[in-house]
């Protein structure tokens, strides 16, 4: 499966090729699944009005592909978790974790008694198991939390250590709301900050993410940093670019 093999790419220490989906499209998801990325993640906190009904066709558009399909949650409570995960999601990112507690009520969504306290009802989520799907969610599904305040950044080594948790994922923008800076116009401390998230997560043998902009470039630069989950391109970045590419191509010529 394709989750497993996602894992096995951070337990080998090796940076996953990933990109981040605004828009739920048939055709663009089933494009995107069959380019070569590790994992696609689709955006449901601040995707275009994206909620159950649409993550869960968007889930079916990619499921004959081999790619890890997680979803970023709209919010830490195990009703959205619990939606996405029966629908078939190979994992979350749940935002809104700012203490270890926040760490453990997600962390405990994604996992079936005893382990968790997740409901038992895999409808469309059995066809991506081998064997059990109860023993296979609990070990295979991929819980991270979004880290995207300095309060978190305060308790990470805690955060890191909840059972169940299998990494992080930093949200930079709003990490830099929380210490009082714009968007874009983040300093040393902010770097700081991201540096001792990834560095404490590593050490753990945890996950370490975070959102670069969706450019290879600068993916590239955190991966250097230690991170080892940094999307590369996004749906809409992408035909952003091809179609610029195209004007400036036709012009020129």
């Amino acid at each position: 499966m394709s989750v497993e093999r996602l894992r096995g790419l951070w337990r080998e220490d090796r940076p996953v090729s990933a990109a981040w989906l605004s828009t739920t499209d048939g055709l663009i998801a089933e494009t995107m699944a069959h380019s070569g990325f590790d994992v696609l993640v689709l955006d449901m906190q601040h995707g275009m009005t994206i909620g159950p009904d649409r993550a869960a066709a968007w889930l079916q558009a990619v499921g004959n592909a081999e790619v890890a399909a997680l979803v970023r949650v709209p919010w830490n409570e195990p009703v959205h978790i619990q939606y996405i995960l029966d629908a078939g999601a190979d994992g979350v990112i749940v935002p809104l974790i700012a203490s270890p507690a926040d760490a453990a009520k997600a962390a405990g969504s994604c996992r079936y008694p005893p382990l968790g306290f997740r409901s038992w009802g895999p409808n469309r989520a059995r066809f991506r198991a081998t064997g059990d799907y109860r023993l296979w969610a609990n070990e295979q599904v991929a819980c991270i939390a979004l880290v995207e305040h300095i309060d978190a950044v305060n308790q990470i080594e805690a955060i890191v250590e909840t059972p169940g948790l299998d990494g992080v994922f930093i949200g930079p923008n709003d990490l830099g709301f929380s210490m009082g800076q714009l968007p874009g116009e983040h300093d040393e401390q902010h770097a700081a900050a991201c540096q001792r998230v990834a560095d404490v997560a590593r050490a753990a043998n945890k996950v370490a993410g975070i959102y670069s902009g969706a450019d290879p470039e600068d993916a590239l630069r955190y991966v250097a940093q230690g991170f080892n989950f940094c999307p590369i391109a996004s749906d809409v970045g992408l035909v952003r670019d091809g179609a610029m590419a195209a004007i400036e191509r036709f012009r020129q010529g």
